[in-house]
Order: C-alpha cells, then structure tokens, then sequence
C-alpha cells in the first residue's frame, strides 16, 4: 500500500515536472517570436542564463496562478459573467507581469498587450500538457476529477449506496430534432444509449418517450412545473398582470423569485431537488441547497446569494478560464462569420443577428455550457442525489438561425460531447447515477409575422382598435384579406368610437409577445374582459384579429358560454363543444382544446389571447417575435419534447395512447424515479393533482378546464 502512495506521488511529481518543462519551452519560444517579449537583459545573456530566467518564470506563474487566481475570481463573483470572460485575458496577463518581475534571474520584461497573449498561450498549452498526462491512465484521470470537489466532498457525510440521478435539460431540443440528429449521427453518446450506435451488438440502456406541452410552451411554464410540480397561471414567457400592473417575464429575476414563491405556496413543497439536490443552470432552484446559475436566486443580494459561485468554482482553475475564454471569442467570431454567409446568400428566413447577439450566443454556448457541466461533474463526484441541470446552447442559436440549421446540428454535436463528459465522470463517481436527459419544450420554424405581413401583432391591434398605426402597417405584402382589414381599421371614421364628444381617452392596450402566442390586455379594465365588453368597445378589433390569415385563433371570454374559441369567417365556439366542433383548433392536433381550456382558467390570463397559424404540411407558424425558430404557443414541433430515460428506471406512465401530457406529469415521473431509486415504495404516477380553485376564481372555469 505504502509503495502504491510513492508511485502515485512520483507520478504526480513526474507530470509536475513535464508541465513545467514545456511551459519553459513555451516561454523562451514566444521570446524568440515575439519583439516586445524577452528573457535576457539588454546587454545580453548567456543560453544557460536564459534558460534558468525562463524556468523560474513558468514556475512563478504557475505558482502565481495556482494560489492568486483562485482569490482573484472570488473577489469578482459580482461581475457579469460577460465582464468576467474579458476581464480573464488582462488577469492573467497581470499574473505574468507579477511573475516576470519578482524572477530573481535576469532582467525579463514583457509589454502589457504581450503580456497578455504570452499567458493565455502559456496558461492553454500547461492546460492541454497537464490534461494529456492524465487521461494516459485512468487512475491519473480520476484524481483530476476528483479535485473538483474534493473540498465539498470532505465536508459531507459518506455517499449511501443507492442510484442518484443526473437530469440534463436540453433546452429546446424537440423529439424529431433528437431523432434525426440520432439517425445522421451527430449525437452518438445519444446513439449508444438508444443502442443504434456504431458499436457492434450493444444493447440499448435508454428508452425515448415524446411528450406534449401545455399551451405555453416555453422553458418559464415546462421548467417551473418540472421542478416545482406546478405551473399553474403562466399563461405565456410574457404577461400583464391586472391587479399590480406588473409586466411578468420569466426569465426576469424578479418574475421567477415571484413564480417559484407561488408554486412552492400552492404545492406545499419545496421542489424536487430538495433533498440533497443540486440546481444548476436553471430559472428555478426546485429547493436545491447546491446552486450555480439559478436564476430564481440571482435576484438576491448579500450572503444568501450562492447561485454565482458556480463561476468561482470554474473559473478559480485559470486554465479554464483561458480555454472558456478562447472559445467565447471563436464563438462569437463563429457566429458573426454565419450571419455573414446568410446575409450573402440571401437566406430566407432570416433575422437580425447583430448588435450584442454574437456575445450573447457565445455565453450560451460556451460559458454557461462550460460552467453548468462542470456544476454537475462536481456534483457528480460528491454524491449528490438529485442534480438538475439546463444547457441553453441549441435553443439560442436555433431562434437566430432555424431549428433545423446547420448551425443549430453545429450545437447538437457539442451537447452530445457534454454529455459524454458527464457520462464518463458519472463512472468516478462515488456511487452509481442514472442520466435522464430531457426537453422544456422543441421549436417550430417559420418566418416572422412581421416578414410576412409587414406588421407586428402590435400594429394589428391598434388598427383593429382605430389607433394611429405607423405607415408600414398599409404598405403591408399581405394577401388581400389582411389588407382589407387593415386599410378598413385605419380608415374607419373617428365618430363611430366615440369622437370628440365621446367618451374620455382610455389608455392604450398592452400587447405582449411570447413566440407564436400573443396576449392583448386592457389595463384600465380591472378584470379579464369579455367578448360582450370588448365589442361594445372596439368593433373592430375581434373582427380584424380573427379574419387575418396570419392568425389561427383567438380565446376569450363570453359571459354566456365562459370561455370562447374565435377563428376567421366567423367561428365562434365554446370551450365545452370543442371536442365535437373543434373549429379553428382541428389543426392543431389532438390536446389543443384541453390545453386552451385549462389556460383559460388561469388567473392572470389576458383579455385576448391570440396563436398565430400553423401550417399541418411543412409545421410552419408565424412568430410575434423576432425569431425564426420559435415557440411558446400551440402548433408544431414546439410542443413536442422528449424525456430520454434508463431502462433501469420504470417506464413513463402516459395516457392512454401512450403520450406523456403536461410537464407536471413529468414533473410526478422524475419523483417516482427519484424514489424508485432510494428503495422507497412506488407512488401511482396518475393524473397530476389539480390544485382547488383560490377563492375569488370562477368554479365554471376551473370545472371545464378539468
């Protein structure tokens, strides 16, 4: 035992050394190429001075990095994770600066801009020699992992020898997208578990199972009842509240401090990561005490804040901060060359990708992604028993370029490699982990509303309210019919709403936007509308928006039948017939009606409630917002997930037809496997409890949306 602990450190000793020597080598020869960079005092040298000015710089860098970066990186967990990328470069250059001039040997110097090129090359190549090194022998590549969390795991209590479970949420990723991106052979650690990969005889180890959204398909809605077992009243990602006159956002730290409070109220419980959980990556913490990039906590301020120290615990390895950082700029140098190339080939669809988006989508794709895997790999080599964590990278680029890109597949590649990684660590790990892998929601393509008609759906409603409209709004490409109803809004006599002697001037609506769903709100109008009220008001309005073809349907409500589905020649349908007269939700498919009948319960549900088209034959819808790859309402692959789940686990219970419905029903599956895992007794995974109405909402309502 004793000569296994000297071969282990003589090894160590071994690889130390090495690291060091090249990164000697790596210095003397960025100064024999770079002019502002030398070794050698001015009256010059010799080769063994040189030489020894070199080692003992690599050395103090290395030793500067080692014990100062961690601190440094502490000291600025309140910077922007953005500022912290760039800031990676002159950190580091200033370590090198710090190294050169406490050598004893010599007289080296370095200008600050060289400064700063010589480390990032230093700090890359003792990255890539250490790392080399280590994975020669399974033994070497353990401990490095193991170094991760090796300071969390002493403080924690020995790992029970039941399965834990890893979730990674791929944001965005629908069933078909999987599928085919399977059968092209761009996720082939997906291909493996699902046993069609290149290996010969392999059984498969996972089952993949699609699952349908609610109306609001949108990580805010999906991801909230996933973790917390409700998403009860999120109507959209976006929407106005009545009784405070707040606009809700979801991915707004405010809006999901305020939505995970309402949901632990409603349930009772504190979410499923609660015990001895990790969130990471996510809007919500689902209870978890380990948190990194969570965002329901980010709008904290003080101690309680502990989401940004996911970034210390990657970032305090200067190396990684190198190597996230080099990859951000190739990233957004990536993307800006894609634009580019779209631009000169006139592609269509196509949207604007300047501005701050290539910074953006080179934080999603590489910092968070960087971050959160190695969160969970973490997580992983301490035991912990629940981990959930959100990987935003595909459904960032497929809004901009198409969830069918070539730059969107680019994405799906690299997530497959994230969860190799994770795959691999989870063998290290100190006790076995189940890795579920699962969608919020997938994307459906299509231009933008905007493209096609040359207006926004906020430009549709002032018309159909006689509002002043922009100019563009009558030089619309539309077909003729939305001409027409456009041109008759905007010309409609003032007299007819009212004119000068007519009522006072009410306040405008509030138009909000969340993919191919839009809402419409009267905010000086203390309760939801209904239909009666909105025609007594704007008689244009429900006409214009119905009868436009950009526009599937429409819900409201009606003081006779509750709720109404309104579509274009004058469909008007109840929500208690829509399962005999469908009407303008037939092409939609099955679920559309029980999904626009429980939305229309909510609370907070908009006066109007608008789902732009959708085109059955190449699964097209319009976008509200400026995105090509879209989602948050009805139509397409947009509702249609996936859950990619061990065979070890029991088999998803769906409806009768076999397909999982709502995510709080995945939401009630995940806590069976949780305590499935534990040796607990099975729990009946039914239909999710419905929570009684709150005092003060219609019974009606709730009854139909039953």
């Amino acid at each position: 035992m004793r000569g296994g602990w000297w071969r282990r450190a003589a090894s160590q000793v071994g690889r130390s050394v090495t690291v060091w020597a090249v990164s000697t080598l790596t210095m003397l020869v960025l100064a024999g190429i770079l002019p502002d960079f030398r070794l050698q005092s001015p009256d010059g040298d010799s080769a063994t001075t040189i030489a020894v000015t070199a080692a003992l710089g690599a050395g103090a860098f290395g030793v500067l990095s080692a014990v100062a970066w961690p601190l440094l990186v502490r000291l600025l967990l309140l910077v922007p994770a953005l500022v912290l990328g760039l800031l990676v470069f002159f950190l580091n250059g200033s370590l090198l600066l710090l190294a050169l001039r406490v050598n004893p040997a010599g007289r080296p110097e370095a200008a600050p801009e060289t400064a700063v090129i010589v480390a990032a090359v230093m700090s890359a190549v003792a990255s890539a020699t250490g790392a080399a090194l280590a994975v020669r022998d399974d033994d070497a590549y353990r401990r490095r992992l193991h170094r991760l969390a090796d300071r969390r795991r002493r403080r924690q209590p020995p790992c029970p020898p039941t399965p834990g479970m890893v979730v990674v949420q791929l944001d965005g990723v629908g069933y078909d997208v999987l599928r085919d991106a399977v059968d092209e052979g761009l996720m082939p650690t997906v291909a493996r578990w699902l046993g069609s990969g290149s290996g010969p005889g392999l059984p498969p180890t996972h089952r993949l199972t699609p699952w349908r959204t609610d109306w609001s398909s949108q990580t805010g809605a999906s991801q909230l009842a996933i973790l917390h077992g409700t998403n009860h009243d999120v109507p959209a990602f976006r929407w106005y509240e009545k009784d405070t006159g707040e606009v809700m956002v979801c991915n707004r730290p405010t809006s999901a401090v305020e939505l995970q409070r309402r949901a632990v109220e409603r349930t009772g419980d504190p979410g499923l990561l609660a015990a001895d959980g990790a969130s990471r990556g996510n809007l919500f913490s689902g209870g978890a005490g380990e948190l990194a990039l969570v965002l329901s906590v980010s709008a904290r301020r003080g101690p309680g804040n502990r989401s940004r120290a996911g970034y210390f615990a990657y970032f305090c390895d200067p190396a990684n901060a190198v190597r996230t950082a080099l990859s951000f700029a190739a990233e957004a140098g990536r993307e800006i060359g894609q634009s580019l190339r779209a631009r000169f080939r006139r592609q269509r669809p196509r949207v604007s990708r300047g501005g701050l988006y290539p910074l953006v989508r080179a934080f999603a794709t590489v910092v968070e992604r960087d971050v959160v895997v190695a969160a969970v790999m973490g997580d992983l080599l301490a035991g912990r028993t629940a981990v959930y964590a959100d990987l935003v990278a595909y459904d960032e680029v497929a809004h901009h370029s198409g969830p069918r890109s070539r730059d969107a597949a680019k994405v799906l590649r690299r997530l497959d490699r994230s969860l190799a990684l994770i795959e691999k660590v989870a063998e290290h790990a100190p006790r076995p982990y189940r890795i579920v892998v699962l969608s919020d929601h997938g994307q459906s393509p299509g231009e933008t509303f905007r493209s096609r008609y040359g207006l926004t759906l906020g430009d549709l409603v002032r018309a159909g309210c006689g509002l002043p409209v922009p100019r563009r709004a009558e030089r619309t490409h539309s077909g003729a019919e939305a001409r027409a109803a456009v041109r008759a809004a905007l010309r409609r006599p003032v007299e007819e709403h009212g004119g000068p002697a007519g009522p006072a001037p009410r306040s405008e609506p509030v138009v909000l936007a969340s993919g191919n769903l839009g809402l419409v709100s009267f905010p000086d109008v203390p309760h939801r509308m209904s239909r009666e009220e909105i025609d007594a008001r704007h008689p244009a309005l429900l006409p214009t928006l119905a009868n436009h073809p950009g526009i599937g349907f429409l819900l409201v409500r009606s003081e006779r039948h509750g709720g109404l589905v309104l579509g274009a020649h004058g469909a008007r349908i109840p929500l208690d017939e829509l399962d005999t007269d469908p009407g303008p939700l037939a092409a939609f498919g099955p679920g559309a009606a029980d999904a626009v009948r429980r939305t229309h319960s909510f609370p907070h549900t908009a006066d109007i409630m608008v789902n732009s088209c959708y085109d059955p034959a190449d699964g097209e819808v319009l976008a509200f917002e400026e995105q090509i790859g879209s989602h948050g309402g009805l139509g397409g692959a947009q509702g249609r997930p996936f859950l990619l789940s061990p065979l070890a686990c029991s088999a998803p219970a769906g409806e009768p037809d076999g397909e999982l419905v709502g995510a709080e029903r995945i939401h009630g599956v995940l806590r069976r496997w949780l305590a499935e895992a534990a040796g607990a007794t099975e729990e009946p995974d039914g239909e999710p409890q419905r929570e009684q109405p709150r005092a003060g909402e219609e019974p009606e309502r709730e009854e139909r949306a039953a």
